[in-house]
């Protein structure tokens, strides 16, 4: 009885608290438009959107005369296959074209079509090996559009009249007299929006490690680069983009990490030549460590000038066609400051008031970090790069068995790679793994909480995740707990198929929860875990 009342006695608590304060979704609604991540995005009119490795600009269009936001990136034609079907991570990349799509509210994208073609590259006679990692700026001097991307070994100069396109072949630029490499490693454009100057940020061709800034301009009757300064020479860094905030400009990079993701690191100035800090050290971006900000490479930045606040939008290009790391190519994450100090917020679901800046979690945000174990590289524990006992976001405690090591082979692995029947059913090619060789005993715990500005609210939640498992089980729970209270679901036979697992009523109070799993199982026995989310009740 007394377990009743204090059961029903939550119950009035929460409700209460909930119908009070009201929801942080519930205040998106008008004006405020979702961004979803983790799912492939379409047009307004229902078409793909092939976008990656490019960049948003501000551009009136020469139609109605409106300004806009120009949304330029690559598409391949791996874009396409694993969209149709992610269950095949395709083996190399094939350059189709230049995509433009334009906006009013950064939501509800209207298709230009192609802004450079496959055949405009392959003139001169450069025939395209690579394309991609570009952006254009407006060069005001001769009133044209330049469309700046890297094409084989150096970079291409392509120019249009309209920001519409189509672009076509204006020069290539050898960069090794300038920087000592033919090449860029990765680049960007930014452009200033106080000076109206545009940059293209880049890293050196080989090795990366070093990152360097030049002015976009005209040059002996040639668009192209009209100086060149250094800012970093460090650790390697590729996905080099940046952006201004109240004053300071903020270089952004990821690790070398082939097509995969990686902590999002940054610098700052106060003049865009610098010096930027920490000199020759870049930070890590807070908030980006327990899922490689949303299993993403840094991409590019557009921020919101609204009537009430500005807001940074961080883009990260997932590149899942290549990596097979997930869905989307495009995930749209909202910066927070503490003074100049940013801060990555993770979430898969939010809302945007174009108009005012402002910006709210979504009501079907899943809280769960690397809740598809996408964020891991490797087999974990790695001894490679990155070095790495844990998988990220989760920590996993060894009661009886083997021991975790990053330098012993006989260590459990911590992570599965999904067969393409798996892939099927889960997303992605990883799972976490439960198994051990011996008779073993072990949990797995992540703890979700508020962050400094995204509040885990008061109220119930569901939690959900997909497994697949042998017999051999004494005890399998997946639990979540709370403030004291534990509810847990246990698993009492073997799964040959994927299953969904679902434990609905969670009850959330001050902004804390633990979730995970607890394993008893005999030697051999194996369990994996898939798409593990935890969305909040409305």
């Amino acid at each position: 009885m007394r377990a009743l009342l204090k059961t029903l006695l939550l119950s009035v608590v929460l409700s209460l608290t909930f119908n009070a304060s009201r929801s942080q979704t519930d205040r998106a609604s008008k004006g405020f438009l979702p961004i979803t991540n983790d799912v492939f995005w379409d047009t307004k009119d229902g078409h793909p959107i092939y976008s990656q490795g490019g960049g948003i600009f501000t551009f009136k269009d020469p139609v109605d005369g409106v300004e806009k936001y120009y949304w330029y990136g690559a598409q391949y034609k791996e874009s396409d296959l694993y969209r149709k079907d992610p269950s095949v991570t395709p083996p190399r990349d094939n350059f189709v074209s230049v995509t433009c799509y334009t906006s009013t509210d950064l939501v509800n994208w209207e298709s230009k079509g192609d802004a450079l073609t496959r055949d405009e590259t392959d003139k001169h006679p450069h025939r395209t090996r690579w394309a991609g990692r570009l952006g254009v700026a407006y060069v005001k001097e001769i009133n044209k559009y330049a469309l700046f991307i890297q094409h084989n070994a150096e970079v291409l100069v392509t120019v249009s009249d309209s920001p519409n396109g189509p672009f076509t072949w204006h020069q290539r630029i050898n960069m090794e007299g300038m920087i000592g490499t033919s090449n860029t490693g990765d680049q960007t454009v930014f452009t200033d929006e106080d000076t109206g100057i545009s940059y293209l940020v880049y890293s050196y061709g080989k090795g990366r490690h070093k990152i360097f800034i030049s002015e976009i301009g005209v040059k002996d009757g040639k668009i192209g680069l009209l100086d060149c300064t250094q800012i970093f020479k460090g650790a390697g860094r590729e996905g080099n983009c940046m952006f201004k905030y109240n004053g300071k400009y903020y270089l952004f990079a990821s690790n070398l990490y082939g097509w995969d993701s990686s902590y999002a690191y940054y610098l700052v100035a106060d003049d865009i030549r610098g010096p930027y800090t920490p000199t020759n050290e870049m930070s890590i971006l807070p908030g980006s460590e327990a899922d490689y900000a949303h299993v993403t490479q840094t991409g590019f930045f557009v921020k919101v000038k609204g009537s009430k606040q500005e807001t940074v939008i961080y883009c990260g290009d997932r590149w899942a066609n290549f990596a097979g790391n997930g869905l989307g190519y495009n995930q749209w994450c909202p910066l927070s400051f503490d003074g100049a100090n940013p801060y990555f917020n993770s979430l898969s679901a939010w809302n945007l008031n174009p108009v005012t800046g402002e910006w709210h979690v979504g009501k079907d945000n899943n809280y769960v970090k690397n809740g598809s174990f996408e964020a891991d590289r490797r087999r974990i524990p790695s001894p490679a790069k990155p070095v790495q006992e844990q998988l990220l976001g989760w920590a996993t405690t060894i009661i009886e068995g083997t021991n975790l090591s990053v330098s012993d082979s006989t260590s459990p692995s911590l992570n599965y790679f999904n067969t393409q029947q798996d892939r099927k059913t889960v997303i992605g090619e990883k799972s976490l793994q439960i198994s051990d060789v011996v008779n073993f005993k072990r949990k797995i715990v992540q703890t979700i909480e508020s962050s400094p500005y995204v509040k885990l609210e008061d109220g119930y939640y569901t939690l959900t995740a997909k497994l697949k498992n042998s017999d051999g089980f004494p005890q399998l729970d997946i639990y979540a707990e709370s403030n004291g209270d534990t509810v847990k679901k246990s698993i009492s036979k073997p799964n040959e198929v994927w299953t969904l697992v679902e434990i609905e009523k969670i009850p959330v109070r001050n902004g804390r929860v633990e979730i995970g799993f607890v394993a008893e199982g005999n030697a051999g026995a194996f369990c994996y875990v898939d798409d593990i989310s935890l969305v909040k009740d409305y």
